[in-house]
């Protein structure tokens, strides 16, 4: 296999592992209110309450949160399936540099700001929202562990860019 065929193959393994993650995070949004139950049903039956007492008060907090809004205001949730919306939006995306890595640099260097975004953001409207540090933490992490998958396709499309002359092999045909 030459350079080239392995940089490309490397850089679209990453891509589709990130894309992966940010389908299954976003998909997470919509089935919230579930989602919370089904969290601290499995908390409790592993002990959890008496070991992380505040992650368990926290847990029940949101979920109470989310019952209330389903049960009363359930246009609120419509925000969560708008978000998860915008992280398969997204995904999408991550078709261009998939496809031309080397011309579509741009997009992976656009997900790399977004992540380094999530981090200022949870710092700011975390306390706005009451939201407890360590979870806000717990969100930052999604930046970090973000950007890792990110940076490693943006040093292997580098690398395959200055290997000249360029051009991508084309995709294999479904048809």
């Amino acid at each position: 296999m030459s350079d080239r065929a392995a940089l490309l193959k490397g850089i679209r393994a990453w891509l589709v592992f990130f894309v992966v993650c940010l389908v299954l995070s976003g998909a997470t949004a919509f089935p919230l209110v579930h989602e919370l139950r089904w969290t601290e049903e499995a908390l409790r039956s592993l002990g959890v309450p008496e070991h992380l007492p505040a992650l368990m008060e926290w847990i029940e907090r949101v979920r109470d949160g989310l019952d209330t809004a389903d049960a009363e205001y359930p246009f609120l949730l419509y925000g969560t399936d708008w978000l998860a919306f915008a992280h398969l939006v997204i995904a999408v995306a991550f078709y261009g540099p998939y496809r031309d890595p080397v011309r579509n640099i741009w997009i992976v260097e656009f997900g790399m700001i977004a992540c380094a975004g999530v981090i200022p953001l949870a710092l700011v409207c975390g306390p706005v929202r009451g939201i407890p540090f360590w979870w806000s933490v717990i969100d930052m992490a999604f930046g970090v562990f973000g950007v890792i998958p990110l940076y490693a396709v943006r040093k292997k499309i580098k690398r395959l860019e200055a290997l000249a002359p360029y051009a991508v092999p084309p995709l294999a045909s479904s048809a």
